[in-house]
């Protein structure tokens, strides 16, 4: 089948540094793998009719390059959107973040013995360390605090007290502010991954018809994370206690077997196999069979 796209249509560009793994990783398993020369390389390739270009960059600098038109589409978070103020398109937020499934947050964090419990509780000339200026400048000012707000190169939690008397920091699961002594005060926003376009690019078919479908490679394979495919069988008799203890996404498929009784499939969370099984056996279900599944398109 000769391809829509012959030429590629796509100048994608990709996140360098903390959610890198996790993003190559996202591409391989919807069939789209990265292709580079080294760990250390910034071009890359996909072998996809879609796809002409890939470049690999940090996230901090995406949205401004994509909303210059510089790359049609990009992967980096909410957080770098906002901080930059970039004019782009959201295709859609992908649920994985460094090492989970969960959003980052943008939180305040003070040490641990402050009486602060909140910015509001801050005093005027409050020193602040941060990568997003932008950002925290806007809420202390919403906040009603006067602060001075420095911007940091990393380590930023190592910094309180002698540096800086609080922090504006993302965190995943707070782990790493909890082992530097510092407690959080307060949530600027919450930040999931975030597919983001130029908007020249969406608004012309051919390019978005391409993102659409390769929107729906990527999700299709975080909706099938922690999700496993059971089959089994059961006679006339077992069927209605069976599917009662049954879980499934929608409704299980249950087909008539030649030799009488049914064979029945479902979906269900990973999570709650090692409970679910042993119902199933109990309610009267024979042959089962747990698959793994790589997408799952709705």
């Amino acid at each position: 089948m000769e391809s829509r796209y012959p030429h590629g249509v796509l100048n994608v560009v990709l996140p360098k540094g903390s959610l890198e793994k996790a993003t190559l990783e996202l591409f391989d398993a919807a069939d789209l793998p990265v292709n580079r020369s080294s760990s250390v390389d910034y071009q890359a390739t996909i072998d996809d009719p879609r796809i002409a270009s890939v470049r690999i960059l940090r996230p901090q600098e995406i949205p401004t390059y994509v909303a210059e038109g510089l790359f049609d589409i990009g992967i980096t978070g909410r957080d770098w959107v906002e901080e930059t103020g970039s004019d782009v398109e959201s295709l859609g937020e992908l649920k994985y973040s460094k090492n989970t499934s969960k959003p980052i947050r943008m939180v305040v964090a003070v040490a641990g013995d402050s009486a602060a419990e909140s910015v509001t509780d801050l005093p005027n000339g409050v020193r602040v360390q941060t990568e997003y200026l932008g950002i925290t400048k806007k809420f202390f000012e919403q906040q009603g605090v006067e602060a001075n707000i420095r911007l940091s190169y990393g380590a930023t939690e190592a910094k309180i007290p002698d540096i800086a008397d609080c922090v504006v920091e993302i965190t995943e699961t707070g782990r790493a502010l909890r082992a530097a002594g510092l407690k959080v005060i307060d949530t600027i926003l919450t930040s999931h991954t975030e597919v983001v376009a130029n908007p020249v690019a969406f608004a012309d078919s051919e390019k978005r018809k391409a993102m659409e479908q390769v929107m729906t490679l990527l999700n299709g394979v975080l909706d099938a994370r922690g999700k496993v495919l059971l089959k089994l069988n059961v006679d006339e008799d077992h069927r209605d206690a069976v599917l009662a203890v049954l879980p499934s996404m929608k409704s299980p498929t249950v087909s008539p077997l030649s030799g009488g009784g049914y064979a029945v499939e479902s979906v269900i969370e990973k999570r709650t196999v090692n409970l679910v099984i042993p119902a199933l056996r109990e309610a009267g279900a024979t042959d089962l069979l747990e698959m793994s599944i790589s997408k799952i398109v709705p």
